[in-house]
């Protein structure tokens, strides 16, 4: 029986389908590991089942154990795991994909939402209590009507744009090539990324992190957004350089944000916390029982597929 240590505790009928098809090393405190750890912890195991909290950065690949031949990772990308360093060492990696389209999607609308709706400031009044009504108290920004600017038109997007249509959103969308009449579903395609930006009164990012799209929502690129837009993001939080966001977010180009991801995760940017429509979620996107499950069994049956067939569709490099 395969070797594995899996990194972070998952659902309990999870972890008793690994120790079925392993002999699973469990996280049952789920514990942060380290780098150090993990390599320590991995000595003997074919295989490590990792989660985007794991920083496999080269110089943790280059030190795990000649065994390991595979890293099954519990998320939908990999930007926690460097590619190059584990095909040097000839260690697979995959993802779980497809799984968590439907959650991460949901979280994308209830972000537009909750932004332009200024849900934080609404929460907020309701649990102090005492607010009053006028006919300008916390007004926000209808969907009706509203451009809704898609970066990344993949599953995730198409579901979301799916949602935002039926409320009435108009949608743009940039990615890297044109969809089909079907999957646009009426959607404006632009492929160029500033004349995009310019339609987008409402920005959904849903694109993968990767070298070509770190900080791609910047200083610069802000500015071709339409003042007062307002900006979320579902997907990674190296696409957004938090201080040019932040500095938009002070001088009102940007009215509002809609957060469940960011960088340095759990330790939010404080500069968002001075804005009261900043409406920030802790990375909720794949939080429901059934995703979580799906996930967690893909994962496992990834590195069980692997070791039966030396393959499996899930496989990233």
């Amino acid at each position: 029986m395969k070797k594995i240590l899996v990194t972070r505790r998952l659902l309990r009928s999870c972890e008793d389908k690994a120790e079925k098809t392993f002999n699973a090393i469990l996280n049952s405190n789920d514990e942060l590991y380290s780098q150090k750890k993990v390599i320590e912890l991995s000595n003997g195991c074919d295989g490590i089942l990792s989660s985007l909290t794991d920083k496999l950065d080269s110089d943790t690949i280059n030190k795990l154990p000649e065994t390991i031949k595979i890293i099954s990772n519990f998320a939908v990308g990999f930007g926690n795991i460097d590619l190059d360093a584990a095909k040097n060492r000839g260690i697979a990696v995959t993802n779980t994909p497809d799984v968590l389209t439907d959650a991460t999607a949901e979280i994308g609308v209830l972000l537009i939402l909750g932004a332009c709706r200024r849900a934080s400031e609404g929460i907020e009044s309701a649990r102090q209590g005492g607010w009053k009504w006028s006919a300008d108290y916390l007004i926000g920004k209808q969907l009706t009507g509203t451009k809704l600017g898609i970066l990344g038109m993949g599953r995730i997007g198409q579901k979301i744009a799916k949602v935002a249509k039926s409320l009435g959103m108009i949608i743009h969308y940039h990615n890297r090539s044109k969809l089909s009449d079907e999957k646009e579903d009426g959607a404006a395609y632009h492929k160029n990324f500033k004349d995009f930006l310019k339609e987008s009164e409402v920005l959904s990012i849903c694109c993968p992190a990767s070298k070509e799209t770190i900080d791609m929502i910047n200083k610069e690129t802000i500015e071709y957004l339409p003042k007062g837009a307002i900006v979320t993001n579902v997907a990674r939080g190296d696409i957004v350089d938090d201080d040019a966001l932040i500095d938009a977010l002070n001088r009102r180009k940007v009215y509002a944000v809609g957060l469940d991801v960011y960088k340095n995760e759990p330790n939010l940017n404080p500069g968002y916390l001075n804005h009261k429509t900043a409406f920030i979620l802790p990375h909720l996107g794949s939080a429901t029982k059934e995703t979580r499950t799906a996930m967690a069994n893909l994962a496992i049956d990834n590195i069980d597929e692997f070791f039966k067939t030396g393959d499996c569709k899930n496989k990233v490099n």
